[in-house]
């Protein structure tokens, strides 16, 4: 009897097989195509976006033409306001999607930004795809932002150059 306990005990007390670890080295691509943001709903986030900063500026315009009619170039009512769009677009280009992976304009549209193998955005890569992607697309005269109307994956000029798409953002359960 002593014999079939030890029996069933080593049995039982048998490791359990290994679960497959990940391979070291870079992640495989994720399959974003169900959740691809539409070209339209990123229109609307950058448009978001860029109006911020554009009703800063002019907010900032309206009171120097109001307070500072001196005429002799900018106040300081204007200095204020160029240097708080300055810093409003670093908090709302660099620093949230840093964060989070939304502007505040993605934010509204459900979108987020994401790395291709589906790590969240760093601020290197915010900063690579706001400060040196967005001016490259722009020199292609809007065609790099075309891009992402055609390209299988909805990406653009300044996802590509720093391997970035946007997505739309995923319900929290």
């Amino acid at each position: 009897m002593s014999v079939r306990l030890e029996q069933k005990a080593t049995a039982s007390a048998a490791p359990a097989p290994a679960v497959a670890a990940r391979p070291p080295g870079p992640r495989p691509e994720v399959n974003f195509e169900r959740l691809r943001a539409p070209f339209s709903l990123r229109c609307g986030a950058v448009l978001i976006d860029y109006i911020l900063l554009v009703g800063l500026l002019a907010f900032a315009t309206l009171l120097a033409r109001l307070f500072d009619d001196t005429g002799r170039g900018a106040g300081p009512f204007l200095t204020v306001g160029y240097a708080a769009v300055v810093m409003v677009a670093a908090i709302n280009l660099v620093l949230l999607p840093g964060l989070s992976g939304r502007t505040l304009g993605k934010w509204v549209a459900g979108l987020r930004v994401e790395r291709l193998d589906g790590v969240p955005l760093s601020f290197g890569r915010a900063l690579l795809r706001h400060l040196a992607g967005y001016p490259l697309t722009l020199l292609t005269l809007g065609l790099g932002f075309l891009l992402a109307a055609f390209n299988s994956r909805g990406r653009a000029l300044h996802d590509l150059l720093a391997g970035t798409v946007v997505v739309r953002a995923r319900r929290s359960r």
